[in-house]
């Protein structure tokens, strides 16, 4: 979605030529084989551990860091996997669309009318705050060592962007369609 911002604010004219049904699938399949290899990897690591004690884990899902902690073998290897994971598929990703928002705002600023100004952050607005509260939130859970975090934390922040972010994500990229602003300010303006 950042490059697709970034098409659409930095070369409008030339959308509906970079940005097109071809593109979209490349993308899409990039993203796949991008991750999948990854994932099988971090299972095959984590079948190969000894596990002698409770199977039962404290968390919402089996998300590697918790069925970790129920490993009893050394478990170093596997930690450094799912740090070096984390930058990989969680800062990289977070830079590359700060880098692409960067590009898009210096474009933005350039737009001599306060309207044209106004509708392109409005265009970018839902998507980058999304973006932040995902990527924050995935940052602190696979990032931030260990010994920092509880496990009620941890807890609340996976349920955050696990369950929390999706339900907001329809909401985010719906106040941008001015009918249900309209129909939001209406039964606000009832209710008060």
């Amino acid at each position: 979605m950042a490059y697709d911002r970034y098409v659409a604010i930095c070369n409008p004219l030339l959308y509906p030529l970079i940005i097109n049904h071809k593109v979209c699938i490349q993308l899409a399949i990039a993203s796949w084989v991008s991750v999948v290899p990854g994932g099988i990897g971090q299972t095959c690591q984590i079948f190969s551990l000894p596990f002698c004690g409770s199977n039962k884990i404290n968390h919402f899902f089996c998300d590697v860091p918790a069925i970790l902690k129920l490993a009893c073998g050394d478990t170093f290897l596997n930690e450094i996997t799912v740090n070096l994971a984390a930058v990989v598929y969680v800062m990289v990703p977070f830079l590359l669309i700060i880098v692409s928002y960067g590009k898009i705002i210096a474009n933005i600023l350039k737009v001599s009318s306060a309207s044209g100004r106004a509708k392109a952050f409005s265009t970018c607005s839902s998507h980058l705050i999304v973006v932040i509260l995902f990527y924050g939130t995935a940052t602190i859970t696979y990032l931030q060592p260990k010994t920092n975090q509880s496990e009620g934390t941890g807890k609340v922040i996976s349920l955050f962007y696990t369950v929390l972010i999706p339900i907001l994500n329809p909401i985010i990229y719906t106040l941008r369609n001015k009918d249900i602003m309209v129909a939001l300010r209406k039964l606000l303006s009832r209710l008060l």
